[in-house]
């Protein structure tokens, strides 16, 4: 495929319906190795869109998906991406209050629900005000009959997801993505990392999360490979379903790396000749993570970065044997970037529509010639390799210098027995802002507040070097294990 993929997600189910109709397009692993093919996806999620409807559900119409990784999950999104809905995936970690915003905001009056859900669910609907009506998940396929209706046609460019930024800074917003802007998603992966219908995604990040959905169940469906979906990323099962289901690849975000660096278990020289690659995302890769990772496992990283409002992927490090310029998430690939006054912007096919009623917050994000300024701050090389330095919100200013939190981070990571690690801003009567920092350590670390302030202190000097180093059981995440580096002022 040589430019973006034309039509929509229907048009695509269809097509591998028709083509491989028995090829498994889904395994779910911690369902027993329960698995779709293509045929059984397509009748499922057309049997959904059709009772949708019957419900009164129009066209562009949010649906809300309130459900854990798993076949529930799958089935619900592909039915109301088949019935030209908008799919409207609620944040299971994001607590109660933005859950309610969410389902309020997005005007969904139906939800497909989990059973271990249904709690979470109400007091979400109580916390936000809304209507919506639970559609528990064993109604899925035994919804009474008589009640279907006609599909709507489904054209590249209506509505097909609505996916809810984390809100760390203020009340989340409503990204909106088309049908062809979403397949796009998944196509810059396949494109990226030459996927092909041999290939096996291990999905570990929740499909409420751009990055699982887009680039572990949209690449595959671009690509006809097969996704693998896990419940969650579990440290002691992950390289068993890496085996037990024969994956060539999976995405994760540095966490996740750091964790497996980290962990007793080690994978066998099968899973690992298997491996094409490990894919990183979400948020900069230390570049100590990296190395050692590759070191002991054998298992070659490319590193990417993606956003919700792009479907995912924007920039990726080629494949070996290309050049990955580590430290660096890579280079444009289907679509284009460019650095504008120091912050990164991108331009393509899986950029998102805007955000949802919210015209100011749209059009802030965009340039007047149509590039979407990321938030993120960087430089690129003669080569068009971005080196990310910082979010531009959380930049520290120390006495009216800039210091990137990533450099520190990095630091931090030079002394192997730290699995995470984020540096934040302090507000300070001197200086305006100083530096402090907040670690995770591996279990029995021989390692002290003042080793880890030395060991910055000859990497960075006395001036960036954090004033405190909080040793802390675990560091506050969002959905796809991306550290909130904002809220640990709050909580420090």
């Amino acid at each position: 495929m040589t430019g973006p993929p034309a039509g929509s997600v229907r048009d695509w189910l269809d097509r591998r319906a028709a083509e491989t109709p028995d090829r498994i397009s889904h395994v779910f692993a911690d369902e027993g190795g329960a698995v779709l093919t293509w045929g059984e996806l397509r009748r499922s999620a057309q049997a959904i869109a059709r009772r949708l409807s019957g419900l009164g559900t129009g066209k562009g119409e949010s649906v809300a998906i309130c459900q854990t990784n798993g076949g529930g999950a799958v089935l619900a999104l592909f039915g109301v991406l088949y019935g030209g809905f908008r799919a409207t995936p609620l944040n299971l970690a994001a607590g109660p209050a933005a859950m309610g915003y969410a389902l309020a905001h997005s005007g969904a009056r139906h939800a497909f629900v989990g059973s271990d859900q249904m709690e979470m669910f109400r007091e979400a609907s109580a916390s936000g005000g809304s209507d919506a009506v639970a559609i528990p998940y064993g109604s899925l396929i035994d919804w009474p009959r008589g009640r279907e209706g006609d599909l709507v046609s489904v054209d590249p460019g209506d509505d097909a997801l609505l996916m809810y930024t984390s809100g760390t800074t203020g009340r989340p917003k409503g990204v909106v993505h088309s049908q062809s802007s979403l397949l796009a998603g998944g196509w810059t992966t396949a494109l990226a990392h030459e996927l092909s219908p041999e290939d096996r995604a291990l999905c570990i990040l929740p499909v409420f999360h751009i990055n699982g959905l887009c680039v572990t169940l949209m690449g595959p469906l671009v690509s006809g490979g097969i996704a693998i979906v896990a419940e969650r990323f579990s440290l002691s099962r992950f390289w068993d379903h890496c085996g037990r289901y024969e994956a060539t690849w999976f995405s994760a975000v540095p966490t996740v790396l750091s964790h497996l660096l980290h962990g007793d278990e080690t994978p066998t020289l099968e899973v690992v000749g298997r491996l094409r690659f490990a894919r990183s995302a979400s948020a900069p890769l230390p570049v100590e993570v990296h190395a050692a990772f590759e070191k002991r496992f054998g298992i070659p990283i490319v590193e990417t970065m993606g956003l919700t409002e792009t479907a995912a992927q924007i920039l990726s490090n080629p494949l070996p044997p290309g050049e990955r310029r580590i430290g660096s998430p890579g280079r444009a690939v289907g679509n284009e970037a460019r650095i504008i006054d120091g912050e990164i912007a991108v331009r393509g096919p899986n950029v998102m529509r805007g955000y949802l009623r919210d015209p100011e917050e749209t059009a802030a994000a965009f340039t007047a010639d149509g590039w979407l300024l990321t938030g993120d701050l960087g430089r690129m090389d003669a080569d068009g390799y971005v080196f990310v330095t910082g979010r531009r919100k959380e930049l520290i200013i120390k006495g009216g210098e800039n210091i990137a939190p990533r450099e520190v981070d990095e630091a931090l990571h030079a002394c192997e027995h730290v699995v995470e690690a984020a540096a934040f801003a302090r507000p300070s009567d001197v200086y305006g802002q100083t530096v402090e920092a907040a670690v995770t350590l591996a279990d029995g670390a021989p390692v002290s507040e003042a080793d880890l302030i030395a060991l910055c202190q000859a990497r960075l000097g006395p001036f960036k070097t954090p004033d405190r180093i909080h040793v802390l059981d675990e560091l506050p995440k969002g959905p796809s294990g991306k550290i909130q580096r904002l809220k640990l002022a709050e909580l420090l």
